[in-house]
């Protein structure tokens, strides 16, 4: 009896079990997307193109000759065909991807910077602040985006540079106000305030208690806004106002091949298709993005 009461049962801990991580968790979600690891892919796919593009391509994208003008998909030596310069169209259109793409995906990362200081400085500050800041962004978020940016190019003039500062300054509004709402949002939460009480500055707390919980949601509508970024650009050099001739750029393309609609139809359409491909991936990997980072399950 003794010996029973002088030797305890070892009770045995259960295993501890490590918590998965938000952003584990968002990636778990979003692996089990097929819809948005397509889309992923095929975005990986076209950024591939726009890395590796001239290496890739099997001739010269500059290189004309009027005796092979507008030949039809499938001519031997042109898996795609020629433009109405005799330029063949695969090479054009891999090496176009990386222009494409830049002029699609750089005002937005701009943007993102731009707009998202903007509106968590007015979101954070509140106010008087909140009010003179917001109201002027509201000026630029009054007018439709497609307006705004042939506005803003014609102004600036033809070129890929004033095309990139007239769709940044287009898209800073629409950013500047999704990242004051959601900053609006945390700023009153408890552990905001507990910071503010143990006198943490206004900067410190940003920092570290409201950029964490507002960059996601800023991000994943930054994404939404590559593929309306991409159709404007594309549509600013098809009326002449971005990527100047001989540039291999898919809206370009579509503007030099729309008098060969009723010759070529196929190939006139097919930066058409790279742009719809391009900007339905982003879309559709922007809306996985959403789903994941909204699924509180």
């Amino acid at each position: 009896m003794d010996t029973m009461l002088s030797s305890p049962a070892t009770v045995q801990a259960p295993p501890v079990q490590r918590s998965r991580g938000y952003w584990a968790s968002v990636w778990l979600r979003l692996r089990r997307d097929p819809v948005a690891i397509g889309a992923a892919i095929a975005v990986l796919l076209l950024i591939a193109l726009a890395v590796f593009g001239p290496w890739l391509a099997p001739a010269d994208p500059y290189q004309a000759s009027m005796l092979k003008r507008l030949k039809p998909i499938g001519t031997e030596g042109h898996l795609l065909g020629t433009d109405e310069l005799g330029r063949d169209m695969l090479s054009r259109l891999i090496v176009g991807a990386r222009l494409s793409l830049f002029i699609g995906i750089t005002p937005v990362l701009c943007a993102f910077v731009i707009g998202s200081a903007i509106g968590i400085a007015a979101g954070y500050a509140g106010g008087a602040v909140n009010s003179v800041i917001m109201r002027t962004v509201d000026v630029f978020y009054a007018f439709p985006s497609v307006l705004l940016a042939i506005a803003l190019s014609g102004a600036l003039g033809a070129g890929v540079l004033n095309s990139l500062i007239s769709l940044t300054i287009v898209f800073i509004p629409q950013i500047a106000r999704i990242a004051e709402t959601v900053t609006t949002q945390v700023r009153g939460r408890d552990y905001v305030e507990a910071a503010r009480a143990t006198g943490a500055g206004p900067f410190l707390i940003v920092r570290e208690h409201v950029l964490g919980n507002v960059l996601g949601p800023i991000f994943v509508y930054s994404t939404s806004l590559i593929a309306v970024s991409m159709i404007l650009a594309s549509g600013l050099s098809f009326l002449g106002m971005g990527v100047k001739p001989p540039e291999p750029e898919w809206g370009l393309m579509l503007n030099t091949l729309r008098t060969a609609i009723y010759v070529q139809p196929w190939i006139a359409a097919l930066p058409g298709l790279m742009i719809f491909i391009t900007s339905i991936s982003f879309n559709l990997l922007s809306d996985g993005l959403r789903a994941a980072m909204d699924n509180k399950g």
